[in-house]
């Protein structure tokens, strides 16, 4: 599924063809919202803002267009000219007199007014966007600080919209391991200067992704291992998906825990997780060299 920093660069690339134009036609695959959307033609779009892993397309009459990529919706934008993929479905398209934003295989899709917008069962419970330009690295240690949250363990809470919204499950994985956090750790349980870097990182490696197309790893290690002939995937992150891999920082193997069915990646050296054998995990034959940066 995408996270906050894919949506907030799906967000860039349609507001840079779509905000401040007058709008030819907005065409819905939805039969309900098809007949909806003939009432913007004409309009003008004010403004297009991810809000956590959803997209809010505002236009002059009022109406905000809510959009949930889920786990297979995507954005693309083209010429005006091009035809759409046909091998994705189609669900809506904007056109301009130059461009068209359109989104492909999303499902959860809805023409709001502001006051359903605010009232929205998704929008209403976010909690703070780190991603949003007024957000500061200070608010997001005070929003690790902050009372109710306190009693939860780092595992569910980093995925709970109501604390950062906008984290999913491979900046969890990253967020922990940079921290040196434990994702059973319970934030009231952590000195508060973990609980200031748990802020701080989720901070920083969130606004790194958004910047980097999502890399999360070092910088300087991700552009060594890139011009060694890595893959993107490969050199992407410090421990998301490589499960069996070593660390890049001090060669221990890297581990997967299911938690709720979703997959956690740690190094257990380098989070202080307990180090007894019988934990470790199998090495798997990987072509990915071994630490050395």
């Amino acid at each position: 599924m995408p996270e906050g920093p894919e949506i907030r660069r799906a967000a860039d690339r349609i507001a840079r063809v779509l905000t401040g134009r007058r709008v030819l036609s907005v065409e819905f695959s939805i039969p309900d919202l098809a007949r909806q959307g003939q009432a913007l033609s004409g309009a003008h779009v004010v403004s297009v803002t991810p809000r956590s892993k959803a997209l809010l397309i505002r236009f002059s009459t009022g109406v905000v267009l809510y959009s949930h990529n889920q786990l297979y919706g995507r954005w693309s934008v083209d010429r005006a000219s091009k035809s759409p993929d046909p091998r994705r479905a189609l669900r809506v398209s904007i056109f301009t007199k130059d461009h068209v934003a359109r989104l492909y295989s999303a499902t959860d899709i809805e023409l709001l007014d502001e006051a359903s917008l605010a009232t929205h069962p998704y929008v209403a419970q976010l909690g703070l966007e780190l991603l949003d330009g007024t957000t500061t690295v200070e608010d997001a240690v005070h929003q690790a600080h902050a009372a109710p949250f306190q009693r939860r363990a780092l595992a569910g809470l980093l995925l709970d919209q109501r604390f950062y919204a906008g984290l999913g499950n491979y900046l969890r994985s990253e967020i922990l391991y940079v921290a040196g956090l434990r994702h059973s750790d319970v934030l009231g349980h952590l000195s508060s200067q973990a609980r200031t870097r748990l802020g701080e990182t989720a901070y920083k490696l969130t606004h790194q992704a958004y910047r980097h197309r999502g890399v999360t790893n070092d910088l300087a290690r991700a552009a060594t291992l890139k011009a060694e002939g890595l893959s993107f995937g490969r050199y992407r992150h410090h421990v998301f998906d490589r499960a069996s891999e070593a660390c890049w920082r001090c060669g221990h193997l890297i581990e997967r825990v299911d938690v709720s069915g979703r997959g956690i990646y740690f190094c257990r050296r380098c989070q202080n997780y307990p180090t007894s054998t019988s934990d470790l995990p199998r090495p798997r034959a990987r072509s990915t060299p071994r630490a050395r940066y």
